[in-house]
């Protein structure tokens, strides 16, 4: 079953241009020169259910662009999007009681509240009764080993131990897809390889929908099946990580056929 399905989509933005010397400040303040930009360029694709995807990019590529769209964030220019059925544009609201986000650079969570009372206070928003939330924070703590510190200010947990409840306060109220965003961002080896096992049980024991960006390899690697390329807006290669791998066979890393498809492409690398 289809989860997401994205046909042609395609937005534009209106920038300011960059102006050089004097003159050209003078021009910025006064006389400001605009262009418009294609971030996303007639993208078209489709995610299963239960599937780990990897959404992949350099910076400016069209990454976030893509998912603020599907989300109901922004509204395409052009083409259309389902997402669980919905087209996110229309039945925002409706379509945020079905899907998660994680955003590694953004924080969700109240940081002067414990882990325990922003879970109550997402169950709430999601208008989950006071027996499902307790229910739901009892599964997801045991899950993701809360209980050392679920009653600990967030300001004063670790890195690691804030982007483990940020995963839980997305899963409070069952989502059927979970975005994340550079999730293991920041992050030590030994943390990164406890959120990525976490996330692969989370998809194994609820069959959660993952669209995952990174910029980090291992997560690639060792979460997704699939693996989405885009760059200046437009898919440059769509394929499961095992052909993947055995149509570039010899190269030593994953990292490494990334780098040559962007060359084979003209793209610039992915940054490290």
């Amino acid at each position: 079953m289809e989860v997401i399905n994205a046909q042609d989509l395609s937005k534009t933005f209106r920038v300011k241009r960059k102006e050089k010397g004097m003159r050209g400040s003078f021009q910025a303040i006064f006389h400001p020169q605009t262009q418009m930009i294609r971030a996303v360029d007639q993208v078209s694709f489709s995610v299963e259910e239960g599937e780990m995807l990897a959404f992949i990019g350099p910076n400016g590529a069209g990454k976030s662009t893509t998912i603020k769209m599907l989300t109901g964030i922004l509204y395409p220019d052009g083409g259309k999007v389902e997402v669980l059925g919905l087209d996110p544009t229309r039945k925002r609201k409706q379509l945020a009681y079905q899907i998660g986000t994680v955003f590694g650079q953004k924080e969700q969570l109240w940081v002067h509240l414990t882990p325990y009372d922003n879970f109550r206070f997402f169950g709430a928003v999601y208008d989950l009764t006071d027996s499902e939330t307790e229910r739901r924070i009892g599964e997801l703590s045991e899950i993701f080993d809360l209980a050392d510190f679920i009653n600990t200010p967030v300001r004063n947990l670790s890195l690691g131990q804030r982007i483990r409840c940020e995963i839980v306060a997305s899963l409070i109220h069952r989502p059927r897809v979970l975005f994340l965003d550079e999730p293991t961002i920041g992050l030590d080896p030994v943390v990164k390889e406890s959120i990525r096992s976490l996330i692969r049980q989370m998809n194994r024991e609820f069959n959660t929908t993952i669209f995952l960006t990174s910029h980090d390899v291992g997560d690639i690697e060792k979460l997704c099946r699939r693996i989405i390329i885009v760059n200046s807006g437009q898919i440059v290669l769509d394929d499961s990580m095992e052909h993947l791998k055995k149509h570039y066979m010899g190269r030593e890393t994953l990292e490494d056929i990334i780098m040559e498809i962007y060359q084979s492409e003209g793209k610039v690398a992915m940054d490290s």
